[in-house]
């Protein structure tokens, strides 16, 4: 009989890019925490966001919904709890929930299914980015974002954020009773852009051995003309000018990777060094993935798969250690997961199924998942649908 586990220990990073895992042999990033968590349990290699933008694709994990499903259709339309989610139902069970970190909501006085909120980010003003909802007319005239930031070493504000984030899930979670039930959401903002990095990992990515993007532009591609719309509008490979310029932003955002790796890494010792780590399922995810100057596009925000595609690993109680599921699987499936491993029936409307079930049967390479963008830049909502195999 399947062992059921206690509580439920969710991870998220920001703009992870699925390939860079060092246990996926990337070849270049180093991500040796999230390597032994896969170890002991299960990678899906073809895990998919419902959105590749932030709050979008939040509002998804945290209703077990589609975009489409609940309006929540770009950075100012942020979960509000008007749609209720996996949180609720927890919180109807009698199961407390906290969240640790980054959540990209509205404001932390929304009934969003948490019973306490440590160090939370939501969108500024409770209102977001309002510019990135205009659509009639779409803007013509190309701006100077800046959207990577300061590129290299240094001590920004969102390391010392993901710093203290770590710290405090390492306290809390020390600190809860081994008799009662929990769950926590322990969110960190890297890799997302700053693409500013402490100068200790910067130095485990030399600059002049990055290898450059395989499709680029200038190359004998034709560039699709949704995306080449938004390039009318912000175009950070050509902000960024020069390949030695190109070549420290990959370096600074692998940097990031292992930067918030480390930052993984203290939580799961926290959890091993309590003596729960053999009844806490764990589920380590992003919300989204990272163009990294494929096509010329950094950031997230079109449907090509390093946007879309997101690493998704499930280790603890009933997961089988280090297995590969090629089933195409989504982030609307982590709501049903966490109810699920709580033995909860799920909401009957969500389109997803629990990754627990999935990753016990046969490799089903016709499961289809969608993602969608409504956000900025976009000339119009955009779609995709994705097997494992296409």
């Amino acid at each position: 009989m399947t062992r059921q586990p206690q509580n439920v220990l969710f991870v998220m990073a920001d703009e992870h890019q699925a390939a860079a895992l060092s246990c996926l042999r990337h070849g270049v990033v180093k991500t040796p925490n999230l390597d032994r968590l896969a170890a002991r349990g299960t990678v899906f290699e073809n895990a998919y966001t419902p959105s590749p933008i932030c709050v979008p694709a939040r509002a998804a994990v945290a209703t077990g919904k589609y975009v489409h499903q609940t309006g929540y259709w770009d950075n100012a339309h942020a979960y509000d709890g008007r749609v209720k989610g996996w949180g609720h139902i927890l919180q109807t069970a009698s199961v407390p929930v906290t969240s640790i970190g980054k959540l990209h909501y509205r404001t932390e006085q929304d009934p969003t299914g948490f019973d306490r909120q440590i160090l939370p980010i939501h969108i500024a003003g409770g209102v977001g980015q309002v510019w990135g909802s205009v659509r009639n007319p779409l803007p013509r005239t190309r701006k100077a974002t800046g959207m990577l930031g300061h590129i290299g070493a240094g001590t920004a504000s969102h390391n010392a954020f993901d710093i203290n984030v770590a710290d405090n899930a390492a306290r809390w979670i020390t600190a809860q009773e081994r008799d009662t039930p929990w769950c926590a959401f322990v969110s960190f903002v890297a890799p997302h852009f700053p693409l500013t990095v402490l100068e200790e990992f910067l130095r485990l990515y030399p600059a002049d051995e990055m290898p450059m993007p395989a499709v680029r532009p200038g190359q004998d591609y034709a560039l699709h003309p949704w995306v080449a719309r938004m390039n009318d509008i912000e175009n950070s490979d050509e902000e960024l000018e020069t390949d030695d310029n190109r070549r420290m932003a990959i370096a600074a955002y692998y940097a990031l990777c292992t930067f918030v790796d480390a930052q993984i890494g203290k939580v799961l010792d926290a959890l091993d060094a309590s003596g729960q780590a053999d009844e806490t399922l764990v589920i380590y995810t992003s919300d989204h993935g990272e163009n990294l100057g494929l096509r010329g596009r950094w950031g997230k925000s079109v449907l090509y798969r390093e946007s879309t595609h997101v690493p998704m690993i499930l280790a603890g109680p009933g997961v089988a250690a280090d297995i590969r599921v090629k089933t195409a699987v989504s982030l609307v499936d982590i709501a049903p997961t966490i109810i699920s491993a709580f033995g909860l029936p799920a909401d009957p409307k969500w389109p997803g199924r629990s990754l627990l079930a999935i990753a016990a049967e046969p490799d089903d390479v016709d499961r289809i998942v969608f993602s969608e963008y409504h956000a900025a830049n976009s000339p119009s909502g955009g779609f995709m649908v994705a097997d494992a195999r296409w």
